[in-house]
């Protein structure tokens, strides 16, 4: 039997930005197109992947501004 255990994702910052544009992104598992308000996610290791405003608002907190 395989052993299922209850994980919680660690609190690393990351950056986002909301982009104003459909564009496309590069990420780890392909070409993925991001719409207008959704916001671009930049990892630990510089991955990018988009996610729908409505996702984002529901699961992150935005901590701090930062410059460009």
């Amino acid at each position: 039997m395989v052993k299922k255990v209850k994980v919680i994702k660690k609190n690393i910052p990351i950056i986002a930005y909301q982009t104003e544009e459909e564009k496309y992104i590069k990420t780890l598992e392909g070409i993925m197109h991001a719409q207008k308000g959704d916001w671009i996610l930049t990892g630990v290791e510089g991955e990018q992947w988009p996610v729908k405003k409505e996702i984002f608002e529901k699961t992150y907190n935005i901590i701090e501004e930062v410059d460009n």
